[in-house]
């Protein structure tokens, strides 16, 4: 199927008919490339390649590096999806082809490059750096199946998606829903990606820009509420409620609690209260 064929009603695919390419070769990562056949080098030329006489080549895990590069100089063969991928895919395939390769691609087949086990590492943050500058561009739609469903890395730029709030809270809650709906609602998708890490939930929290509605997600979560390491992070924010800092601050024992809350931007207030009550011991909620 021609490239433009393939990927013209993109924009309409939904997460349902999103699946592996079955037909893109698996190729082994740690087979070493060999010397170029001259033999290869033509076929990778050749200007009648045909898409499944390119995926067998590619399929080769021992294939040159300039094989590959050569077929991707093959306007015919590059017309199928199915051969970019496999050839952004394939780790022998040099960097200077498959980086900028990746970047044509749709934000879906990038998603799966960035999730194959087959895909070199850097290749992979490649895909996730270009998924990540696109992010406020691609659809709603896109942005939330890249939530439920991307890397860990993605996800976590997903926390940082909420793009007008207005940040009062009452009763522990944002106020402004109609505002808020869909970047909070993004922002909840993306704590429950599976491949969402403790420290990406650490680092997203601790941005200077961290937004009051990605802490209060955060310090309600079911999941990562109860991680130490998450709680010590959210009583360094200014957002985090009184209720909840108290909370998170009795199984700290005082010593640590004082120096987390040298460096805390949480209002004096609460430090102050924090620390009055730091004495009493409480068993831990989770």
């Amino acid at each position: 199927m021609a490239w433009s064929a393939a990927l013209a009603a993109e924009g309409e695919m939904s997460e349902g008919n999103i699946s592996e390419d079955e037909n893109v070769p698996p190729v082994s990562p740690t087979a070493p490339p060999a010397a170029p056949a001259p033999a290869d080098l033509l076929h990778a030329a050749d200007p009648d390649l045909s898409e499944d006489l390119a995926l067998a080549l590619i399929k080769r895990p021992e294939l040159a590096p300039e094989v590959l590069e050569q077929l991707a100089k093959n306007g015919n063969a590059l017309k199928s999806r199915k051969v970019k991928i496999a050839l952004v895919s394939h780790p022998n395939t040099p960097r200077h082809v498959s980086v900028p390769l990746a970047r044509q691609f749709y934000t879906f087949d990038l998603m799966k490059v960035a999730l194959s086990p087959r895909v070199p590492a850097d290749v992979k943050v490649a895909a996730d750096d270009v998924l990540i500058s696109r992010l406020r561009t691609v659809t709603i739609g896109e942005r939330l199946t890249l939530a439920r469903r991307a890397s860990g890395r993605v996800a976590a730029a997903l926390l940082l998606d909420v793009e007008t709030m207005d940040g009062k809270i009452i009763d522990d809650k944002l106020i402004d829903a109609k505002t808020v709906a869909r970047e909070t609602r993004i922002m909840r998708i993306a704590l429950e990606n599976p491949r969402l890490t403790e420290p990406l939930v650490v680092n997203s929290v601790l941005r200077p820009t961290v937004s009051a509605a990605l802490v209060h997600a955060v310090a309600r979560h079911e999941k990562w509420s109860c991680r130490r390491e998450i709680r010590a992070a959210l009583l360094r924010t200014e957002h985090l409620s009184l209720a909840r800092a108290l909370e998170f601050s009795r199984e700290i024992p005082t010593p640590l609690l004082q120096e987390l809350l040298a460096s805390s931007s949480l209002p004096a207030r609460i430090k102050d209260q924090l620390l009055r009550e730091s004495q009493t011991s409480l068993p831990p909620s989770c």
